[in-house]
């Protein structure tokens, strides 16, 4: 994105005179094409369509099961809170008109980059869409799929349809995100003005906004395929395919959302991080003034990359999630209905639809609970908001383990086993219960409340060395917990599952997959709330550097700091929680796909051996793989970020006046640095990501027929994909947290301790904080994307490898 010369002009006097007036960087309004069409068009017309919408959508619901009318019905109504949310928020005032100047650079910034990256990605989706429909229109297909006349032209055409929907809802997933972001900012700096618990809930409900729109579209997406595919093939009508064998037809959507949020997070996380970097470095340490001082020409380059990086990117992700767990768990219930026969499977399938439909509804009286008070002011001390938040959070895990077993009730009785449901309800408190210790872990070792952060800095008061050795150590001790924890869910929902009197033909126990599918579930069903305190985080520091920038009274830039560390605080634990449900959704998509090969392959595929070389060699290629795409996502960073330093020197250096309010900085000029870089660098680690499994799985296919082992390939790619898994969960768990913890060190040395801003201890600690910004923000949250996205592309071309 190139910022031309107008972002330098504008008649407001001498830098000097007006300090607290930002200089005009408004290009011009930018709406997207699809938004300046609705608003063409007369109210009444889009009425009438939108009638005719629903109408068709509640006919095809109808037509396939009252489960899915449910679904769309409480997708419709969370849709409809969504939009009084942002009325709301939106309803709140902009302050004076130097915030919302700084408010308007930020946004032309985001949503510049955001469409040339996602324009940038766009062209990639469609790419790997033509390689996706040429494979399916050459591979083999299912026995069921042949016996219901599904050939291979149709399956192919259906696949690909899947993944450009799934691209596309996750692309305006992370639209939603940045969005709102960039317009609730300035309204969370002026209620900072008057009150801390305002500015709370105006930043709560802008994230609620975003957090309704993108588990209810990735719900209603599904929901909607399902229900076309059903009605238009026919689906268990004599001769056709079974409803058990639907959502395998899905997963093309959980394929196409798992490859935009993977190049989103990536881009994204390569911006922000970039000017995060060279701003602090430049401005901080070498030049030592504020944090999103507006005498730093980077700081809105590092304020726009707040949206695109942790907004935009995050609401792709936890699409992405949600659309990984909903798919692979529908397979399961379908396959582990089919193995038992069970009378009316429908139930099994439709279950995880159900329980998110719920979330959503748990997770909006969540956000709804945190209220402002009449009598709160800015002066006087400032309630912690991680206390409220947690509140809210208490009241929506109340409701979740209600509904939860609720929904068991009445999706999976079933009269073959009367006690089946109960217990996996207890899977679903399993679940509940892993997502609560996983955030309270996360908090714990990156909230500056907490004696592990006040450690590391206590270390920065003996030189920035110390600091870096005690982050790294931090980071490796913070993995453990959570692996324990992982370790414990999935023995405990596995164990519940088995035990629930499930049987097969045979009478062999079957429950204890779709046992752990349903601790999965649980984990997420309070997904919406989570994202919610994730999205609080960045709106909360785009906030401090609004109030910052424009000259704010020190009580105001108070509220902002507290509100900025708390959402540290929180965008660390989402980012523990996405870890600990992509470590349970990529076993259930790992144990999809052995049942996806066993059924193309005609013979049992239940064990990979890692005794066999070429076995072993797979599971070492996995491993590699996590630590490669870490190793260039970080240098991505790196590179950028030393052209912002050396840029921001530069204008240092030839324009001394900055310093003392005589000549405004280039800010233009560091947003086009990043913005360039980070859409190319993006591409490589991408790239490595999508194309690696697929290699090894040809090459080691083409090398099993040569030695006359035709299942190898698949052996091979099932081991990448295993060993890949668990190094990826380790690294992004160490990354996350190392980089969590070190960002809140410098916080709490902000707040006065160990001598404060400016002090060497401080230096010290930003310098630590650096290092962790593309641990925390670009490595770590790929990661877990790229856990996902390998074990649903190794899904959706299992019949490739054989």
């Amino acid at each position: 994105m190139i910022m031309d010369e107008d972002m330098e002009a504008g008649a407001l006097g001498p830098y000097k005179d007006k300090p607290r007036v930002f200089p005009s960087m408004r290009n011009k309004p930018y709406s997207p094409l699809i938004f300046r069409i609705l608003m063409a068009v007369d109210v009444r017309i889009l009425l009438i369509v939108m009638l005719f919408a629903f109408g068709g959508l509640f006919y095809i619901g109808a037509s396939t099961s009252p489960v899915i009318v449910f679904v769309f019905s409480i997708c419709i109504i969370s849709l409809l809170m969504s939009i009084y949310l942002a009325k709301w928020v939106l309803a709140k005032d902009e302050g004076p008109p130097e915030m919302a100047q700084i408010s308007d650079a930020i946004r032309d910034g985001a949503e510049g980059f955001f469409r040339t990256q996602y324009g940038t990605i766009s062209k990639m989706a469609l790419l790997l869409a033509i390689v996706i429909l040429s494979i399916y229109l050459f591979r083999d297909t299912t026995p069921q799929q042949e016996s219901s006349g599904i050939g291979r032209t149709i399956t192919a055409f259906i696949t690909v349809a899947a993944f450009l929907l799934g691209a596309l809802c996750s692309g305006i997933a992370g639209y939603v995100g940045m969005w709102v972001s960039v317009r609730a900012n300035v309204r969370v700096s002026s209620a900072a003005r008057r009150s801390a618990r305002e500015a709370l809930q105006v930043a709560v409900r802008a994230g609620g906004f975003s957090a309704m729109v993108v588990v209810g579209m990735a719900v209603i997406g599904i929901a909607i395929l399902y229900a076309l595919f059903y009605v238009l093939l026919g689906v268990d009508s004599p001769g056709s395919l079974k409803i058990t064998e639907l959502p395998l037809l899905l997963v093309g959507y959980g394929f196409g959302a798992s490859f935009v949020a993977l190049f989103a997070q990536l881009g994204g996380g390569i911006y922000t991080k970039a000017a995060d970097v060279g701003a602090d470095l430049v401005g901080k340490v070498e030049q030592g003034i504020p944090e999103d001082d507006p005498r730093n020409p980077a700081v809105i380059a590092d304020l726009v990359g707040d949206n695109v990086g942790d907004c935009a990117a995050r609401g792709a992700d936890l699409f992405e999630s949600i659309a990984a767990e909903i798919i692979s768990a529908m397979i399961l219930g379908g396959t582990m209905a089919q193995k038992c026969k069970i009378e009316d499977p429908s139930g099994f399938v439709l279950f995880p639809l159900v329980v998110h439909s719920f979330d959503l509804v748990v997770s909006t009286i969540g956000v709804l609970s945190i209220r402002g008070k009449r009598d709160s002011g800015a002066k006087g001390p400032v309630e912690d908001p991680m206390t409220i938040l947690q509140k809210g959070y208490s009241v929506t895990i109340v409701l979740a383990v209600i509904t939860f077993g609720v929904s068991t009730r009445w999706m999976l009785y079933t009269e073959q086993a009367p006690s089946a449901w109960l217990n996996f309800a207890l899977c679903g408190m399993v679940g509940i219960i892993t997502a609560y210790v996983f955030v309270w872990i996360t908090k714990y070792y990156t909230d500056y409340k907490h004696g592990p952060v006040r450690t590391l800095a206590l270390s920065s008061s003996t030189g920035h060395g110390t600091n870096i050795i005690a982050g790294v150590s931090l980071g490796l001790e913070s993995t453990a917990l959570p692996v324990l924890v992982i370790s414990l869910s999935i023995i405990s929902a596995f164990w519940l599952g088995q035990t629930s009197g499930l049987v097969d033909e045979t009478g062999n126990a079957t429950g204890g997959l779709f046992g752990t599918a349903v601790a999965t579930m649980g984990m997420l069903s309070t997904a919406a709330y989570i994202l919610t305190m994730d999205m609080f985080g960045p709106i909360a520091d785009n906030a401090g550097g609004i109030v910052e920038m424009s000259q704010q009274p020190e009580s105001v830039r108070e509220i902002t700091d507290v509100l900025d560390a708390v959402g540290n605080t929180t965008k660390a634990t989402t980012k523990g929680f996405a870890i600990g449900s992509a470590a349970l959704a990529s076993f259930l998509l790992f144990s999809a796909y052995m049942d996806e090969v066993s059924t193309f392959a005609h013979e049992p595929f239940k064990q990979v051996d890692i005794a066999i070389p070429e076995v072993f060699i797979g599971g070492l290629l996995g491993s590699m793989l996590i630590f490669l795409f870490s190793a260039w996502a970080c240098s991505a960073v790196g590179r950028t970020a030393q052209e912002v330093v050396t840029e921001v020197r530069r204008q240092f250096i030839e324009r001394p006046g900055i310093m003392d309010y005589q000549e405004k900085p280039d800010y233009g000029r560091c947003v086009a640095i990043v913005a360039s870089a980070s859409l190319k660098e993006m591409i490589k680690p991408g790239v490595l990501a999508v194309v690696s499994p697929v290699a090894v799985g040809i090459i080691f296919k083409l090398l099993g027929i040569y030695t006359g082992r035709p299942l190898l390939g698949a052996k091979v790619v099932a081991a990448m994909l295993m060993f890949a898994t668990v190094s990826g969960i380790l690294m992004a768990l160490f990354l996350n947290t190392a980089g969590g913890a070190w960002d809140n060190a410098k916080k709490y040395i902000e707040t006065g301790a160990l001598g404060g801003k400016g002090s060497e201890c401080h230096k010290a600690a930003v310098t630590g904080d650096t290092v962790g910004d593309p641990f925390k923000d670009t490595a770590g949250p790929s990661l877990h994307v790229l856990i996902k996205m390998l074990a649903t592309i190794t899904l959706v071309m299992a019949p490739v490898f054989l």
